[in-house]
């Protein structure tokens, strides 16, 4: 099994700094399948070329099942294709012998890790269990020139016809760390199989692997599907989660008057220039948390940390967690909030979460507070129900903090057209008695009694920009 790398950057020997592994030497990496094994076949400042070969031991695949998913007609036979063809054992020795570098990380040279340098991949048998026109659907897309061979079942008998395996060379301009998760997901779902059991923390890689080209991708069903092998209930957990993270997609609607369009989060940050709005927001619900003499708190749907760098100092305040559906985010937040730097006491009080607001998660148990800031309008109201359900009934809280937009004060903005949201991937924005409405029928189905803030200055017809519920556990 053979996967080669090929870059003319200059120079090209910088592709060793990328991989972590030196081309003046050989690697070798012992591996449950087999031995995987990195070399050089050119390395010069025009060209430079890394090969992993992977040594898979077909019969120990089939004597020492342990840990591995068996295939009818392909694993459960000594004699089978995988020494030869591209498969999830090579997904799992890229894993493992080019983790660094798939992570994004460099430790001698970290300047090379976002600079797009040209690559070719090889990969002389690729099975394609959906033909070429899968093969262009799933690398086209993501910016790959695609030159694929189809392989015969034997040169010798060209009456037996074509295989569905491929030879095939990959070409690209992209950051070598995005190139490799492309090829770790996609190899096993052209194959459309794995050799081990798939659970749920296989969405999890996933997730990871698939940020962010993956919840944008025309073919990214199938991929979650085949990926998943298939698992209903994981696919539709995987897909709903991918859903739910593109919410920082650009507003192809653009402005009315023509002008360029911008970021979600820049659109509304620029609407509420000169309010200091959402440092605003985090004092006001850092001040209820203090208000109620929380020991822990988690903040569902935390962004990019800006709540938890107000309630880590608190001194009443012994837990924080954070939780988004954006792994994205979630780095985000980490370098904000220096956490690599913290002290150990801080570091210890802080968790970070990937998870998400309509699935119920054992995570989210235990908690005096929950804060869900400037979240529930990215949620389709349909799902309202079930986020509903995941806070207040199955997590519990002791009280739960909501904040959302007053629709009622778009007005003053003059930049907004009528009826556009002021954030593209809002899907709704609800008025006062609106909100306050949905907030008392929470409030008497789970067993809360609620009341409700504004949040910056308020126009005397209008109401204030931002409106805050705090629900409180009566039983």
């Amino acid at each position: 099994m053979l996967l080669t790398i090929t870059t003319t950057h200059r120079p090209a020997t910088d592709l060793g700094y990328l991989l972590h592994k030196n081309p003046a030497r050989l690697h070798s990496r012992r591996q449950s399948y087999g031995v995987a094994h990195v070399f050089y076949p050119e390395a010069g400042d025009d060209r430079c070329t890394a090969a992993l070969f992977v040594e898979v031991d077909p019969v120990g695949l089939v004597r020492d099942r342990k840990g591995f998913s068996a295939t009818a007609g392909l694993m459960d036979q000594y004699v089978n294709d995988r020494p030869y063809a591209a498969s999830s054992l090579l997904s799992a020795a890229m894993a493992d012998t080019f983790g660094s570098a798939m992570g994004g990380r460099s430790a001698d040279r970290p300047e090379l890790v976002e600079i797009p340098i040209p690559l070719e991949f090889t990969l002389p048998a690729l099975p394609c269990r959906g033909g070429e026109s899968l093969l262009r659907a799933l690398f086209e897309p993501l910016g790959y020139h695609v030159d694929a061979r189809q392989l015969s079942l034997d040169d010798r008998f060209p009456s037996w016809g074509a295989s569905q395996y491929f030879s095939v060379a990959l070409k690209t301009t992209s950051t070598l760390h995005l190139a490799l998760t492309h090829l770790y997901v996609l190899i096993p779902v052209l194959d459309n199989t794995k050799h081990y059991w798939v659970d749920e923390d296989e969405v999890e890689k996933l997730l990871a692997k698939g940020e962010p080209w993956l919840s944008t991708h025309p073919q990214r069903d199938l991929i979650v599907r085949r990926y998943l092998k298939h698992r209903r209930s994981l696919a539709d957990l995987a897909i709903d989660r991918l859903v739910e993270s593109d919410g920082s997609a650009i507003d192809d609607a653009g402005a009315a008057d023509g002008t360029e369009t911008v970021r979600g989060d820049e659109q509304e940050q620029r609407l509420e220039r000169g309010m200091s709005l959402n440092e605003r927001r985090m004092e006001s619900v850092a001040g209820v948390v203090e208000a109620l003499r929380a020991s822990s708190v988690i903040d569902l749907g935390c962004g990019e940390g800006r709540l938890l760098k107000q309630l880590l100092p608190m001194k009443g305040v012994s837990r924080v967690t954070g939780m988004d559906v954006s792994h994205r985010s979630l780095q985000v937040a980490r370098e904000r909030l220096n956490l690599e730097r913290m002290s150990k006491m801080l570091q210890d009080k802080l968790t970070l979460l990937h998870g998400s607001l309509v699935y119920r998660d054992a995570r989210f148990n235990g908690y005096d507070v929950a804060t869900v800031v400037e979240v529930i309008e990215h949620l389709d109201e349909s799902r309202l129900g079930i986020f509903t359900r995941v806070v207040f009934e199955f997590a519990r809280p002791k009280a739960v903090v909501v904040t959302t937009p007053n629709s009622e004060y778009n007005a003053k903005f003059p930049s907004l057209p009528a009826g556009r949201f002021r954030h593209p991937d809002h899907r709704f924005e609800w008025t006062r008695a609106q909100f306050e409405e949905w907030a008392q029928q929470q409030a008497h189905r789970f067993g809360y009694a609620v009341r409700f803030e504004s949040i910056g200055d308020a126009d005397p017809t209008l109401g204030a920009p931002t409106q805050m519920a705090v629900f409180t556990n009566q039983q």
